[in-house]
C-alpha cells in the first residue's frame, strides 16, 4: 500500500516513492534514502555569533522517524551532508544521541559521507561507506559527472521555483536526468530543517547530471508526481 503522502514513479526499472517531506523510499528494498540531514547546523552557526533556534537537528530526526513509521522502513541510507560540520556529533544534545541510537539500533543503516562530514563519528550505529551500490543503483553524495550507470545523490539541495496564480513558490523537488538510451540519475532534496535550496534548473545541476538527453524537476502531489521540465538537449542535425 503506497503511504498518503508519498508518490509512485519508476526509475531505473525500480519503483520508487518520492515525499512530500523530502525522502525517497524504495519498497523492494524496504529503504528509506535522505540526503543532506546536515544536523548541528544551527548550532554551527550558533558558534560564529549568528544565532539561529538550536531545534534543527531534533525536528529533523523526529520528521525521519515519522517518514520510517509511515512507510514501514526496516532500512535508512543516508546520501551524504549527515551532519553540518565534522564535529557536529559532538554537539547534539542527550534527547537527539537518544533518538539517532534508537534508530541506528533499530534500523538496518549507512551512513555515506559527504563533503561536509568525511569524517563521519563511530560512536553511533550504522555502517559508514563513501558510496554504496544497491539493486544496480549507484548511491553517493554528490553527482558524478560523467556517470552513465543509474545513480542518486544528493548535495545540491534542489528547489523548484514557479508561479501559481500570482504567487511565487519555492518547493524542495528531486531533479532527475535521462539519457538518449533511457539511463536515469536522480538528485534528491535536501531532508535537513535548515537546508537552504539551489534552483533546480541551475547551470550546476545540469552539468552534474550529464551526459542527458533531459532533465525535469520531479515533486510529489496529491499522490502523483508532478513533472516539470528543466533541460532538453538540443535536436541533432541529421543533414
Amino acid at each position: 500500500m503506497v503511504p498518503a503522502m508519498f508518490a509512485p514513479f519508476p526509475f531505473a526499472g525500480h519503483e520508487m516513492l518520492l515525499g512530500q517531506g523530502r525522502a525517497l523510499y524504495w519498497p523492494a528494498e524496504r529503504a528509506l534514502l535522505v540526503a543532506d540531514l546536515h544536523l548541528e547546523k544551527a548550532s554551527w552557526y550558533a558558534q560564529r555569533g549568528q544565532m539561529l533556534p538550536p531545534y534543527d537537528s531534533r525536528d529533523t530526526l523526529e520528521r525521519l522517524a515519522d517518514a520510517v513509521r509511515i512507510t514501514g522502513a526496516r532500512r535508512v541510507i543516508t546520501l551524504g551532508d549527515n551532519f553540518h560540520d565534522d564535529a557536529g556529533a559532538l554537539r547534539l544534545d542527550a534527547h537527539c544521541i537518544g533518538m539517532l541510537e534508537a534508530l541506528t539500533r533499530a534500523l538496518d543503516w549507512v551512513w555515506i559521507t559527504g563533503n561536509h562530514d568525511e569524517e563521519l563519528p563511530r560512536g553511533f550505529g550504522g555502517t559508514i561507506v563513501p558510496e554504496l551500490e544497491v539493486g544496480g543503483i549507484t548511491l553517493r553524495h554528490e553527482a558524478r559527472a560523467g556517470e552513465t550507470v543509474p545513480e542518486l545523490s544528493g548535495h545540491y539541495h534542489p528547489k523548484l521555483r514557479v508561479n501559481v496564480r500570482n504567487r511565487h513558490i519555492a518547493r524542495p523537488c528531486a531533479v532527475m536526468g535521462r539519457s538518449a538510451a533511457g539511463a536515469e540519475r536522480m538528485i534528491l532534496p535536501a531532508f535537513g530543517t535548515l537546508t537552504g535550496g539551489m534552483d533546480a534548473g541551475a547551470p550546476e545541476i545540469c552539468a552534474a547530471l550529464q551526459p542527458v538527453h533531459r532533465i525535469e524537476a520531479l515533486m510529489p502531489a496529491r499522490g502523483q508526481i508532478a513533472r516539470f521540465p528543466l533541460w532538453r538537449a538540443a535536436a541533432q542535425d541529421s543533414t
